[in-house]
């Protein structure tokens, strides 16, 4: 297992795998994590020109998708990974770790707060997702560097942004049908999509993660929705994140049938 909060910085230097990691899922270490809000956006501002816009990731198996609660009996967040088949929509396997958040909750820091507990659930899976799905924003941030750009660089998989509210940019109203989308946009640069994927419902917000491209990354959410509004994956690891993922498991199996 690695203790990230244990990592050493090496600033300056091109990200580069650790030595420690679990045989399935490697993680890289590219800063500390028990860091001051100052430092936290340094860190942003010097990872956020790592991250890769393009990509369109092939031969997808294998949808994980990240999320966290927070439990109101304890100072405890729960975080989850649930890895699904593609297109199946079904789970394969799921990693749950409860831990004390170290960074205190300040928008567009969300990552400090969230990815050392997720990065916990990331080791202890036994299969390399292809592609993963993040609650959060990721290019869509005022740094550019939201938590799927930090967990895309960190685990070094293709990620998308997929979050349920906006943090930053201007947008136009989608139409009402599912698939149609509008772009957000932050002056004049697009840095995410404004999408619709279920008739009449809120729109989601699309951003890049890492090694994948806006208009993949949409065309992706779209392929793994199986008509609620958000995609199967984020909304299987929201119920595990919950301790209600059984629960999830029996209504897809009767959705299917």
């Amino acid at each position: 297992m690695i203790f990230l909060g244990d990592a050493v910085a090496t600033a300056g230097l091109p990200p580069s795998k650790s030595a420690h990691y679990n045989w399935y899922v490697q993680t890289r270490v590219l800063h500390r994590w028990d860091v001051t809000t100052a430092e936290a956006r340094d860190i942003q501002n010097r990872l956020a020109p790592l991250v890769v816009k393009d990509g369109a990731p092939q031969n997808v198996r294998l949808v994980a998708a990240a999320d966290i609660s927070v439990r109101k009996d304890a100072p405890l967040a729960r975080g989850a990974v649930v890895v699904l088949s593609y297109p199946e929509m079904e789970v394969i396997e799921q990693s749950v770790v409860e831990a004390e958040p170290r960074f205190p909750y300040v928008p567009g820091l969300l990552s400090f707060r969230e990815a050392p507990i997720l990065l916990r659930a990331f080791e202890q899976l036994r299969r390399q997702p292809d592609l993963l799905l993040v609650d959060g924003q990721g290019y869509a941030h005022p740094r550019r560097f939201g938590i799927a750009c930090h967990l895309g660089l960190l685990l070094d998989l293709p990620a998308i942004g997929c979050a349920k509210s906006r943090l930053c940019g201007e947008h136009v109203r989608p139409g009402e049908a599912a698939g149609s989308r509008a772009p957000l946009l932050d002056g004049d640069e697009v840095i995410g999509s404004v999408l619709r994927t279920r008739d009449g419902t809120a729109p989601i917000f699309v951003s890049v993660g890492h090694r994948i491209g806006l208009e993949e990354a949409v065309e992706w959410v779209l392929r793994c929705c199986r008509g609620h509004r958000l995609p199967e994956p984020s909304r299987a690891a929201h119920m595990a994140a919950g301790g209600h993922l059984d629960a999830w498991r029996m209504t897809a199996v009767a959705a299917r049938h």
